[in-house]
């Protein structure tokens, strides 16, 4: 795929002639997570004869500018704007500390004609939402998390023309003040073409792991934040150890903390639980698919998740799934039709699910290939881009 664009300079240079409407999407932050795979699934797939797309990332030379650029998807820079630690809260203070750099962002959205500005995270709609309305833009809000954020509750009625949450979980609430009446539910978009050779994945898996050949390998996969309860799938490892004592277990986490409090406790966990040989802090890997399909299951801990992404990746490759039940994780496994959905934080409700589908080794195939086949029909990168851009397209009628 050529690029979408070249630079910020020759982005100004749109020529009078192009009558594409322009769709900005800033980035704030350096963390790669599932927004940003969703909005590279979008642009690998728009029609750019219709659309003029720009990818406003706040570090010109980051993870997040990066990803883009290996796609050749050429990004924007040069804007500076505030900052925040993922997970904190963004408070009226912290609005107000990015006050001095909406003029910048508003110069900067005129410039180049931008028609909607869409925003995918909390950190983004709290740095870029004021200057989008300010500068006669309108404001696609895409809400990706829990439906009590106080930006989706308090900013988003007034400030957003439309809102997309990827979940009917992450709906916001009809109240007094909501932005019900302007938000609709549009999964996010996979790449329903991969497949992964699990016997093979696993293979590689046990030898980097010096692991025997039965090992029953369950894993995590994603950033370790509260929200996402690292530390809850710790003491699951711990509480399988018990139930299954005679096969050996490794639970397999892929991601990284984001703060160094977050991995001292759960350093300090694998410590005071005694399963630092059950336990394997992989980092990050790509492809993300591979790793979950090298993994006999994969955990979802989570308490509030909107709408877990690498969960459908494991229904893609067929990769089993235990999860709570709680936020999306009910929405995406069909109610416990296509996986097994356990009580919330309960470290061994989910240890006995897991060792019920070891145990139950054509259960566990059955709930996959169902999965799978409920994943290509939902959440196909197609149906996403028709979806979204259909609502391009209500937005700018108006």
């Amino acid at each position: 795929m050529g690029a979408l664009y070249t630079n910020m300079k020759s982005s100004k240079l749109q020529s009078s002639a192009d009558t594409r409407p322009t769709i900005c999407f800033p980035f704030t932050g350096d963390s790669v997570g599932g927004s940003h795979y969703s909005v590279l699934g979008l642009l690998k797939n728009i029609d750019r004869s219709r659309y003029r797309v720009m990818v406003v990332p706040q570090y010109a030379d980051g993870e997040i500018a990066k990803l883009f650029q290996d796609h050749n998807i050429v990004i924007e820079s040069g804007l500076k704007w505030n900052d925040y630690i993922p997970g904190e809260k963004l408070g009226l203070t912290k609005f107000l500390g990015n006050l001095h750099h909406i003029p910048s962002q508003i110069r900067f959205l005129r410039s180049n004609n931008v028609n909607i500005v869409h925003s995918n995270d909390g950190r983004t709609h709290a740095t870029w939402a004021m200057a989008a309305r300010l500068s006669g833009a309108k404001l696609l809000w895409h809400h990706r998390g829990d439906p009590t954020a106080r930006g989706l509750n308090f900013a988003a009625p007034l400030l957003a023309n439309t809102i997309l949450t990827v979940s009917r979980f992450s709906l916001p609430q009809r109240s007094f003040w909501s932005g019900a009446d302007k938000a609709k539910v549009v999964h996010s978009p996979f790449d329903t073409s991969i497949e992964v050779d699990r016997i093979s994945a696993r293979a590689a898996l046990l030898k980097e792991c010096k692991l025997p050949e039965n090992s029953l390998i369950v894993g995590y996969s994603g950033i370790f934040i509260d929200r996402k309860r690292p530390l809850l799938f710790l003491d699951m490892i711990a509480k399988l150890k018990q139930i299954l004592p005679d096969r050996p277990v490794m639970g397999a986490m892929f991601g990284k903390s984001e703060s160094e409090s977050m991995s001292e406790m759960i350093n300090r966990r694998i410590e005071e639980l005694g399963i630092a040989d059950n336990v394997r802090l992989m980092g990050w890997r790509t492809p993300g698919p591979y790793w979950i399909g090298a993994c006999n299951q994969l955990i979802i801990p989570a308490v509030g998740e909107p709408f877990g992404r690498t969960l459908v990746e494991a229904m893609l490759v067929g990769t089993p799934v235990v999860a709570t039940r709680s936020g999306g994780n009910i929405e995406a496994l069909r109610d416990g039709k296509i996986g097994v959905l356990v009580e919330p934080e309960n470290a061994a409700a989910l240890a006995e699910a897991i060792a019920m589908l070891a145990k139950k080794p054509d259960l566990a195939e059955e709930y996959s290939a169902k999965a799978r086949e409920d994943a290509l029909t939902r959440f196909g990168e197609d149906i996403h881009m028709r979806q979204v851009t259909e609502t391009y397209d209500q937005m700018l009628a108006l």
